[in-house]
């Protein structure tokens, strides 16, 4: 390994987003560990940084355990002596109303979406501290920013993302680790349609069933039009690279247009317009 090079750790790399953040700070020299669930899903990863010849491993990690994670972050500081860049990726979608889902499927998408951020950002902090230098960038969402049917689980975990980012920001930055909050809008990747429906809300007699029926085909419309992924890749090197990197970034023109209504309506406007749109 080069002395200067730095070292990057993404979660959630075996596809979508998380891939295409990988192989970008792989092709900028950055040492990267791409940590999949499923050592299998990332041979395409693999295989691409055999081609390309980059400074790319695999390494197992599920976020939803305490043991994998502990056994990763040992694993590649004991590699390579530091972590420099921590990227927070692993999440999936729970759609489905509120009153379908079921508790179990709430504390599922809070595991991964959340609490493996938690767990994943815990473990790396005493090596970014001890190092006095560190960045940490969560991929949140537009939905961290404002609420919408069908998303209520999942966009709980994009606001408590939020607000545990600015809050841990201030405490870690005199020990020279900064925290950024990376919030896209739809993105041209499978995450639509890898998204997990609330058991519930695929019976036809749900009494929800037909609002449901719409968001699926507005949300599907809205996919096709979403920014591609290497535009939140690009985002991530430009933070990562930055010497003060912005607290969040927005990636996407339809998640810029929303958050732009929201900052000049009045919230009942807001709502109406969700209401309209959605």
């Amino acid at each position: 390994m080069i002395s200067n090079q730095k070292v990057a750790v993404v979660t959630g790399s075996s596809s979508g987003i998380g891939k295409e953040i990988t192989l970008t700070l792989a092709r900028n020299n950055f040492l990267t560990y791409a940590t999949v669930r499923d050592p299998k899903k990332g041979q395409f990863l693999k295989s691409q940084a055999d081609k390309e010849k980059l400074p790319l491993r695999i390494v197992q990690l599920d976020v939803t355990k305490d043991s994998t994670i502990k056994n990763a972050i040992q694993s590649i500081t004991n590699e390579s002596g530091r972590i420099d860049i921590l990227v927070n990726n692993a999440g999936y979608g729970l759609v489905g109303a509120f009153e379908d889902l079921e508790m179990d499927e709430i504390k599922a998408q809070y595991e991964t979406n959340l609490f493996g951020l938690i767990r994943t950002t815990q473990a790396v902090l005493p090596v970014m501290r001890e190092q006095k230098s560190g960045i940490i960038v969560n991929i949140s969402s537009g939905a961290g920013r404002f609420g919408y049917p069908g998303g209520s689980a999942y966009v709980g975990t994009k606001f408590a993302i939020e607000g545990l980012s600015e809050s841990i920001s201030y405490e870690l930055e005199p020990f020279g680790i900064k925290v950024v909050l990376v919030e896209p809008g739809f993105i041209k990747t499978n995450f639509v349609q890898a998204m997990v429906i609330a058991k519930k809300s695929q019976d036809p007699k749900s009494p929800y069933s037909q609002m449901m029926q719409r968001i699926a085909a507005v949300s599907s419309q809205l996919a096709q039009k979403g920014s591609e992924a290497d535009l939140v890749a690009k985002t991530v090197l430009n933070a990562v690279t930055s010497q003060k990197p912005n607290p969040r970034y927005l990636v996407g023109k339809d998640v810029e247009e929303w958050v732009k209504s929201k900052n000049s309506m009045t919230d009942a406007e807001f709502h109406d317009m969700m209401i309209k749109d959605m």
